[in-house]
């Protein structure tokens, strides 16, 4: 148990600083966007800089639905995805595995997996072209959230066996 303790920690670890920089980019692509700062066009694109730099850190095309939908929708989804992957391995490090809160972490991600991805893409597809690559993105998250599902219906046993083990007692 001391191994998935190590390696859950430094997961969380690097999956949260995941989401602060998927939330981060989206947030300086916008004010950028929005304020004109640190942008470049060229031939139809907008090359959006490092900050205090000439050095190109995002290249967007040059139009809002792109910018929306194509841009921030999806960072700002990736942002909340790492965020809560991070506490679904912040759950295996917990003294106590199986507690409500633990699996409402496994519920709330398997959710957002199952159902957000197909939610933005049906959304978008109104206003931006779809790749064919995204649907296996979209079918990789069904996986996910349905390998999680399943571990959240095993918690969720546990902490029932626990309960009545408690009530035993």
């Amino acid at each position: 148990m001391k191994k998935t303790n190590i390696i859950s920690k430094i997961l969380y670890a690097v999956t949260r600083v995941l989401a602060w920089l998927y939330f981060f980019t989206a947030i300086y692509g916008f004010i950028c966007s929005v304020t004109k700062t640190n942008i470049k066009s060229v031939a139809g694109q907008t090359i959006i800089e490092y900050p205090f730099t000439d050095v190109p850190f995002l290249i967007l095309d040059n139009s809002i639905p792109y910018l929306v939908f194509s841009f921030l929708l999806p960072t700002l989804a990736y942002a909340l995805f790492f965020w809560l992957l991070s506490n679904v391995f912040q759950v295996f490090y917990q003294q106590k595995l199986f507690t409500v809160a633990n699996i409402a972490h496994l519920k709330r991600f398997y959710a957002i997996n199952l159902f957000l991805p197909i939610l933005l893409v049906i959304i978008s597809s109104f206003f931006t072209e779809i790749e064919r690559e995204i649907y296996m993105i979209i079918a990789l998250h069904m996986f996910l959230g349905i390998f999680i599902f399943i571990i959240s219906e095993i918690f969720q046993q546990g902490l029932d066996l626990q309960n009545e083990q408690d009530l035993y007692i």
